[in-house]
């Protein structure tokens, strides 16, 4: 196994300290190579991840997300599954005072998908 397969295999989500946990701020990420493979088909699926949040009292390590993310590339989990899966594990781990998830996937057989989760849909 090369180091960077271990390193994703072994990957899992971590946090810091906010540095201003007084403030609302936004933080968004964008994550343009993910991929993951069709539960039916087993193709794989290409998407962007655009990920937007406000913390309260921790933020995610880059790094980590990077690994976990790149994890997803050998599972075979849908669209829907996947976002929701992404959204669930950020938010059990920041509890930030708001947050949203968004699967952008490229088109396969012409159609296209977004899938979006965000904590304002969830009131």
């Amino acid at each position: 196994m090369l180091y960077g397969e271990k390193a994703i295999q072994e990957a899992k989500l971590e946090c810091w300290d906010n540095p201003y946990p007084d403030r609302d701020y936004i933080i968004e990420i964008n994550f343009p190579e993910f991929t993951c493979l069709c539960p039916r088909s087993g193709y794989p699926d290409f998407a962007t991840i655009k990920l937007k949040y406000i913390p309260d009292k921790k933020i995610v390590e880059l790094k980590s997300l990077k690994l976990y993310l790149n994890s997803f590339r050998d599972k075979y989990i849908s669209h829907e599954a996947s976002i929701n899966k992404i959204y669930e594990d950020l938010k059990k781990l920041l509890n930030p005072r708001f947050i949203e998830v968004i699967g952008d996937f490229n088109p396969r057989g012409n159609v296209k998908t977004v899938i979006k989760v965000s904590s304002e849909i969830e009131k």
